[in-house]
């Protein structure tokens, strides 16, 4: 067995796929015309189809039991970014108690999209601010050898 994809029932395809190019940066790779893949494996469907496929009308949207989650190297650049978009918010930026920036938001049919900063770059932002990677630690609450790991040749 192999997964796939998440797939993602919306409301209006090209909508969809302009939200998805122009917030996160994400291209179409397959265009089946009810069925739209993007780069980075996340599929849209058409909600007729959708509807057809599982055999009911009786789609429910904005749900906020699940989320699609994305880690961006450039943090700060992509919340500045965020600002120039008609974008409606879980939460603005906030940082986790492990010293993660994230944000959540919804796509044009209520599904909820995270973007976190990259968890290297937390801890390379932790060690240019003078810890050290046993300070590090402590603070994002992982093992030593994960910070040293994720800091590479940083240190």
């Amino acid at each position: 067995m192999k997964f796939m994809n998440p797939l993602l029932a919306v409301s209006d395809m090209e909508r969809s796929v302009s939200f998805y190019k122009t917030v996160l940066g994400l291209d179409k790779i397959a265009d089946f015309g009810a069925n739209v893949t993007l780069t980075g494996g996340v599929a849209l469907q058409t909600q007729e189809t959708w509807a057809q496929f599982i055999e009911t009308d009786a789609l429910t949207w904005n749900g906020k039991v699940s989320e699609l989650y994305f880690e961006e190297d450039d943090f700060d650049t992509f919340a500045e970014r965020l600002r120039g978009q008609d974008i409606r918010y879980v939460h603005p930026v906030k940082e986790h108690a492990w010293g993660q920036r994230v944000v959540r938001f919804y796509d044009p049919d209520g599904h909820i999209i995270e973007v976190g900063e990259n968890i290297q770059s937390v801890c390379r932002r932790f060690a240019d601010s003078g810890m050290t990677p046993e300070q590090i630690a402590v603070r994002m609450d992982v093992p030593p050898e994960a910070v040293f790991f994720w800091l590479g040749d940083a240190q």
